[in-house]
Protein backbone atom coordinates (compact mmCIF):
# COMPACT_ATOMS: atom_id res chain seq x y z
CA UNK A 1 0.00 0.00 0.00
CA UNK A 2 1.38 3.51 -0.79
CA UNK A 3 1.45 5.96 1.99
CA UNK A 4 2.39 8.89 0.07
CA UNK A 5 3.55 11.32 2.68
CA UNK A 6 6.21 13.77 1.25
CA UNK A 7 3.07 16.21 0.40
CA UNK A 8 1.92 16.06 4.18
CA UNK A 9 5.73 16.05 5.70
CA UNK A 10 5.77 19.02 8.76
CA UNK A 11 8.43 21.75 7.62
CA UNK A 12 11.31 21.69 9.96
CA UNK A 13 12.53 24.74 11.40
CA UNK A 14 16.07 25.33 13.01
CA UNK A 15 17.05 25.08 16.37
CA UNK A 16 20.24 25.65 18.33
CA UNK A 17 21.39 23.10 20.31
CA UNK A 18 24.76 22.25 21.99
CA UNK A 19 26.43 24.28 19.74
CA UNK A 20 25.21 22.80 16.27
CA UNK A 21 22.15 24.12 14.03
CA UNK A 22 19.58 20.90 13.81
CA UNK A 23 16.55 20.43 12.15
CA UNK A 24 13.45 19.78 13.66
CA UNK A 25 10.55 18.76 12.70
CA UNK A 26 8.49 20.33 15.71
CA UNK A 27 4.89 19.14 15.84
CA UNK A 28 2.11 19.13 18.61
CA UNK A 29 1.59 20.07 22.02
CA UNK A 30 1.45 18.14 25.31
CA UNK A 31 4.16 16.29 26.78
CA UNK A 32 7.50 15.61 24.93
CA UNK A 33 8.64 13.24 22.98
CA UNK A 34 11.91 13.13 21.08
CA UNK A 35 12.49 10.47 18.17
CA UNK A 36 15.49 9.89 16.89
CA UNK A 37 16.49 8.15 13.38
CA UNK A 38 19.07 5.58 12.76
CA UNK A 39 21.56 5.55 9.57
CA UNK A 40 21.31 5.67 6.85
CA UNK A 41 18.02 7.58 7.53
CA UNK A 42 16.25 10.91 8.11
CA UNK A 43 13.78 12.35 10.69
CA UNK A 44 11.74 11.73 7.74
CA UNK A 45 11.86 7.98 8.99
CA UNK A 46 9.46 8.78 11.83
CA UNK A 47 6.45 10.39 8.78
CA UNK A 48 4.18 8.14 9.66
CA UNK A 49 4.51 8.30 13.51
CA UNK A 50 4.43 11.72 14.22
CA UNK A 51 0.81 13.29 13.19
CA UNK A 52 -0.92 10.41 15.23
CA UNK A 53 1.67 10.92 18.43
CA UNK A 54 0.47 14.87 17.96
CA UNK A 55 -2.84 13.95 17.69
CA UNK A 56 -2.99 11.80 20.79
CA UNK A 57 -1.31 14.79 23.38
CA UNK A 58 2.24 14.86 22.57
CA UNK A 59 4.41 17.61 21.41
CA UNK A 60 6.63 15.82 19.01
CA UNK A 61 10.59 16.69 18.04
CA UNK A 62 12.23 14.71 15.24
CA UNK A 63 15.55 16.12 14.31
CA UNK A 64 17.87 15.53 12.02
CA UNK A 65 20.27 14.36 14.26
CA UNK A 66 24.09 16.12 14.08
CA UNK A 67 25.64 14.67 10.53
CA UNK A 68 22.40 14.13 8.82
CA UNK A 69 20.16 16.07 6.65
CA UNK A 70 19.51 19.68 7.01
CA UNK A 71 21.28 19.12 10.51
CA UNK A 72 25.19 21.01 10.80
CA UNK A 73 27.84 18.22 10.12
CA UNK A 74 30.78 18.93 11.68
CA UNK A 75 34.51 17.94 10.35
CA UNK A 76 36.05 16.01 13.10
CA UNK A 77 35.05 12.37 13.70
CA UNK A 78 35.48 12.83 17.36
CA UNK A 79 32.17 15.30 17.20
CA UNK A 80 30.20 12.13 16.78
CA UNK A 81 30.89 10.37 19.71
CA UNK A 82 27.81 8.91 22.13
CA UNK A 83 28.04 11.91 24.59
CA UNK A 84 27.94 14.65 21.92
CA UNK A 85 24.84 12.55 20.40
CA UNK A 86 23.29 12.98 23.70
CA UNK A 87 24.57 16.38 24.19
CA UNK A 88 22.52 17.54 21.74
CA UNK A 89 19.61 15.78 22.97
CA UNK A 90 19.77 17.79 26.49
CA UNK A 91 20.36 20.71 24.67
CA UNK A 92 16.91 20.19 22.03
CA UNK A 93 15.05 19.52 25.29
CA UNK A 94 15.90 23.27 26.75
CA UNK A 95 15.76 24.81 23.40
CA UNK A 96 11.96 23.82 23.42
CA UNK A 97 11.61 25.28 26.49
CA UNK A 98 10.91 21.56 28.77
CA UNK A 99 12.76 20.02 31.11
CA UNK A 100 11.20 16.52 30.87
CA UNK A 101 10.50 14.04 27.44
CA UNK A 102 10.49 10.47 26.38
CA UNK A 103 13.06 9.48 24.11
CA UNK A 104 12.66 7.08 21.38
CA UNK A 105 15.27 5.91 18.73
CA UNK A 106 15.44 3.63 16.18
CA UNK A 107 18.77 1.90 15.34
CA UNK A 108 21.53 3.87 15.96
CA UNK A 109 18.62 6.02 17.46
CA UNK A 110 18.04 3.78 19.57
CA UNK A 111 21.51 3.61 20.77
CA UNK A 112 21.70 6.81 21.71
CA UNK A 113 18.00 7.18 23.47
CA UNK A 114 19.72 4.20 25.78
CA UNK A 115 22.55 6.52 26.85
CA UNK A 116 20.35 9.22 26.89
CA UNK A 117 18.23 7.50 29.21
CA UNK A 118 21.88 6.16 31.07
CA UNK A 119 22.74 9.28 31.73
CA UNK A 120 20.47 11.59 32.24
CA UNK A 121 17.46 9.77 33.85
CA UNK A 122 16.26 12.85 35.40
CA UNK A 123 15.35 14.39 32.15
CA UNK A 124 14.53 11.67 29.96
CA UNK A 125 11.70 9.84 32.07
CA UNK A 126 10.93 7.16 29.75
CA UNK A 127 12.75 5.22 26.67
CA UNK A 128 11.51 3.53 23.37
CA UNK A 129 13.73 1.62 21.41
CA UNK A 130 13.43 0.11 17.75
CA UNK A 131 15.44 -2.47 16.46
CA UNK A 132 18.34 -2.20 18.90
CA UNK A 133 18.30 -3.99 22.50
CA UNK A 134 20.11 -2.20 25.07
CA UNK A 135 23.74 -3.62 25.11
CA UNK A 136 25.71 -2.85 28.34
CA UNK A 137 29.62 -1.93 28.29
CA UNK A 138 31.53 -5.14 27.65
CA UNK A 139 34.77 -5.62 29.31
CA UNK A 140 36.89 -4.43 25.75
CA UNK A 141 36.37 -1.75 23.47
CA UNK A 142 34.09 -3.46 20.47
CA UNK A 143 36.19 -2.90 17.48
CA UNK A 144 39.08 -4.24 19.65
CA UNK A 145 37.02 -7.16 20.63
CA UNK A 146 35.89 -7.99 17.04
CA UNK A 147 39.19 -8.42 15.70
CA UNK A 148 39.99 -10.56 18.41
CA UNK A 149 36.99 -12.60 17.85
CA UNK A 150 38.98 -12.89 14.20
CA UNK A 151 35.17 -11.29 12.72
CA UNK A 152 37.81 -8.65 10.73
CA UNK A 153 34.99 -8.58 7.71
CA UNK A 154 32.10 -7.29 9.93
CA UNK A 155 30.94 -4.13 8.39
CA UNK A 156 31.59 -1.67 11.58
CA UNK A 157 35.03 -2.62 10.78
CA UNK A 158 34.90 -1.71 7.34
CA UNK A 159 33.12 1.57 8.05
CA UNK A 160 36.39 2.90 10.00
CA UNK A 161 38.61 4.00 7.13
CA UNK A 162 37.64 7.25 6.19
CA UNK A 163 36.30 7.78 2.21
CA UNK A 164 36.12 4.11 1.85
CA UNK A 165 31.77 3.91 2.53
CA UNK A 166 31.50 7.16 1.77
CA UNK A 167 33.13 6.41 -2.00
CA UNK A 168 31.13 3.10 -2.32
CA UNK A 169 27.71 4.51 -1.41
CA UNK A 170 28.06 7.58 -3.02
CA UNK A 171 28.67 6.80 -6.49
CA UNK A 172 25.03 6.34 -6.69
CA UNK A 173 23.30 7.39 -3.55
CA UNK A 174 19.65 6.07 -5.21
CA UNK A 175 21.18 2.55 -6.17
CA UNK A 176 22.57 2.75 -2.61
CA UNK A 177 19.60 3.66 -0.48
CA UNK A 178 17.10 1.55 -2.12
CA UNK A 179 19.28 -1.87 -1.54
CA UNK A 180 20.19 -1.10 1.82
CA UNK A 181 16.61 -0.23 2.52
CA UNK A 182 15.34 -3.30 0.78
CA UNK A 183 17.98 -5.90 1.62
CA UNK A 184 17.51 -5.26 5.33
CA UNK A 185 13.85 -5.15 4.95
CA UNK A 186 11.11 -8.09 5.70
CA UNK A 187 10.65 -8.49 1.66
CA UNK A 188 14.34 -9.69 1.06
CA UNK A 189 13.93 -13.56 -0.07
CA UNK A 190 15.68 -15.23 3.09
CA UNK A 191 19.47 -15.05 3.31
CA UNK A 192 19.23 -11.64 2.50
CA UNK A 193 21.08 -8.74 4.46
CA UNK A 194 17.62 -9.18 6.83
CA UNK A 195 19.19 -12.38 7.92
CA UNK A 196 21.61 -12.71 10.48
CA UNK A 197 25.62 -13.48 9.64
CA UNK A 198 25.54 -11.79 6.64
CA UNK A 199 26.85 -8.19 7.86
CA UNK A 200 30.17 -9.13 6.81
CA UNK A 201 32.25 -7.45 4.17
CA UNK A 202 34.52 -9.65 2.31
CA UNK A 203 38.31 -8.73 1.02
CA UNK A 204 38.49 -5.83 -0.93
CA UNK A 205 34.77 -5.99 -1.54
CA UNK A 206 31.82 -3.43 -0.41
CA UNK A 207 29.30 -3.50 1.78
CA UNK A 208 26.69 -3.55 -0.65
CA UNK A 209 27.98 -6.67 -2.60
CA UNK A 210 25.42 -9.35 -2.76
CA UNK A 211 22.47 -6.62 -2.60
CA UNK A 212 21.23 -6.31 -5.86
CA UNK A 213 19.06 -3.83 -6.91
CA UNK A 214 15.79 -4.77 -6.41
CA UNK A 215 13.12 -5.47 -9.25
CA UNK A 216 10.67 -3.46 -7.59
CA UNK A 217 10.47 -1.51 -4.49
CA UNK A 218 8.58 -2.97 -1.15
CA UNK A 219 5.06 -1.75 -0.80
CA UNK A 220 6.13 0.31 2.20
CA UNK A 221 8.33 2.18 0.72
CA UNK A 222 6.46 4.93 -1.48
CA UNK A 223 8.53 6.09 -4.94
CA UNK A 224 8.12 9.88 -3.37
CA UNK A 225 9.21 9.54 0.13
CA UNK A 226 12.68 7.17 -1.26
CA UNK A 227 13.08 10.37 -3.63
CA UNK A 228 13.06 12.62 -0.89
CA UNK A 229 15.03 10.60 1.09
CA UNK A 230 17.68 9.65 -1.84
CA UNK A 231 18.08 13.89 -2.60
CA UNK A 232 18.72 14.84 0.63
CA UNK A 233 21.98 12.07 1.06
CA UNK A 234 23.05 13.29 -2.68
CA UNK A 235 23.40 16.47 -1.47
CA UNK A 236 25.41 15.94 1.71
CA UNK A 237 26.74 12.37 1.34
CA UNK A 238 27.15 10.01 4.01
CA UNK A 239 30.32 11.26 5.79
CA UNK A 240 28.06 12.08 9.20
CA UNK A 241 26.39 9.11 10.16
CA UNK A 242 29.52 7.24 9.07
CA UNK A 243 31.36 9.31 11.85
CA UNK A 244 28.73 7.65 14.37
CA UNK A 245 30.68 3.80 13.66
CA UNK A 246 34.12 5.30 14.02
CA UNK A 247 33.08 6.80 17.63
CA UNK A 248 32.11 3.13 18.56
CA UNK A 249 35.78 2.95 20.73
CA UNK A 250 35.68 5.92 21.81
CA UNK A 251 31.96 5.66 22.93
CA UNK A 252 33.00 2.48 24.89
CA UNK A 253 35.86 4.81 26.78
CA UNK A 254 33.69 8.06 27.61
CA UNK A 255 30.84 5.40 28.93
CA UNK A 256 33.48 3.97 31.39
CA UNK A 257 31.85 5.03 34.69
CA UNK A 258 28.73 4.11 33.83
CA UNK A 259 29.92 0.37 33.67
CA UNK A 260 27.10 -1.87 34.80
CA UNK A 261 25.04 0.72 35.23
CA UNK A 262 20.89 -0.15 34.90
CA UNK A 263 18.43 1.80 32.71
CA UNK A 264 15.91 2.20 35.47
CA UNK A 265 13.37 4.26 33.74
CA UNK A 266 9.53 2.89 32.04
CA UNK A 267 10.84 1.52 28.74
CA UNK A 268 9.61 -0.53 25.53
CA UNK A 269 11.18 -2.40 22.76
CA UNK A 270 10.21 -2.96 19.15
CA UNK A 271 12.21 -5.16 16.56
CA UNK A 272 11.26 -7.18 13.72
CA UNK A 273 11.80 -10.92 13.70
CA UNK A 274 13.65 -10.58 10.26
CA UNK A 275 15.89 -8.36 11.85
CA UNK A 276 19.63 -9.27 11.54
CA UNK A 277 20.75 -7.21 14.71
CA UNK A 278 18.85 -9.18 16.64
CA UNK A 279 19.42 -12.42 14.78
CA UNK A 280 23.34 -12.42 15.35
CA UNK A 281 24.61 -14.77 18.40
CA UNK A 282 25.48 -11.01 20.04
CA UNK A 283 21.96 -9.59 18.98
CA UNK A 284 19.95 -12.37 20.63
CA UNK A 285 21.88 -12.21 23.48
CA UNK A 286 21.40 -8.32 24.24
CA UNK A 287 17.58 -9.44 23.77
CA UNK A 288 17.48 -12.29 26.39
CA UNK A 289 19.73 -10.09 28.61
CA UNK A 290 17.69 -6.94 28.23
CA UNK A 291 15.22 -7.70 31.45
CA UNK A 292 18.39 -7.52 33.62
CA UNK A 293 19.63 -4.71 32.51
CA UNK A 294 16.21 -2.53 31.86
CA UNK A 295 14.34 -3.79 35.04
CA UNK A 296 11.14 -1.55 34.28
CA UNK A 297 11.16 -2.93 30.38
CA UNK A 298 6.96 -3.22 30.17
CA UNK A 299 6.79 -4.60 27.03
CA UNK A 300 8.91 -6.40 24.09
CA UNK A 301 7.48 -6.48 20.46
CA UNK A 302 8.61 -8.54 17.66
CA UNK A 303 6.86 -8.00 15.14
CA UNK A 304 6.66 -11.17 12.59
CA UNK A 305 8.40 -11.27 9.06
CA UNK A 306 9.34 -7.60 9.49
CA UNK A 307 13.18 -6.62 9.33
CA UNK A 308 14.96 -3.52 10.06
CA UNK A 309 13.32 -0.45 9.05
CA UNK A 310 10.52 -1.33 11.17
CA UNK A 311 8.47 2.20 11.88
CA UNK A 312 8.31 2.39 8.07
CA UNK A 313 7.85 -1.41 7.21
CA UNK A 314 4.71 -1.56 10.06
CA UNK A 315 4.25 2.32 10.70
CA UNK A 316 0.60 1.44 12.18
CA UNK A 317 1.79 -1.43 14.30
CA UNK A 318 4.31 0.49 15.52
CA UNK A 319 2.71 4.01 15.74
CA UNK A 320 0.14 1.69 18.19
CA UNK A 321 3.15 0.29 20.54
CA UNK A 322 4.06 3.70 20.83
CA UNK A 323 0.98 4.91 21.90
CA UNK A 324 -0.01 2.38 24.19
CA UNK A 325 3.31 2.72 25.97
CA UNK A 326 2.88 6.44 26.19
CA UNK A 327 -0.55 5.82 27.62
CA UNK A 328 1.15 3.40 30.24
CA UNK A 329 2.91 6.55 31.98
CA UNK A 330 2.06 8.74 34.59
CA UNK A 331 1.45 12.18 33.72
CA UNK A 332 4.61 14.30 33.71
Amino acid sequence: MSHGTVGNWPAPRDMEANGVRLSVVDHGQGPLVLLCHGWPELAFSWRHQIAPLAAAGHRVLAPDLRGFGRSDAPAGIAAYSVLDMVGDLVALVAAAGEDRAVVVGHDWGASIAWAAALLRPDLFRAVAALSVPFRPRGPAPPLQALRAAGQHGFYWLYFQEPGVAEAEFERDPAAAIRRLLYWGSGDAPPGGRSEAGLLGVRPGGGFLDGMPDPAALPAWLDPADLDHHVAEYRRTGFRGGLNLYRNLDRNWALLAPWRGARVRQPALFVAGTRDAVIRTPAGRAALDAMPDWVPDLRRTVLLDGAGHWIQQERPAEVTAALLDFLRSLPDD
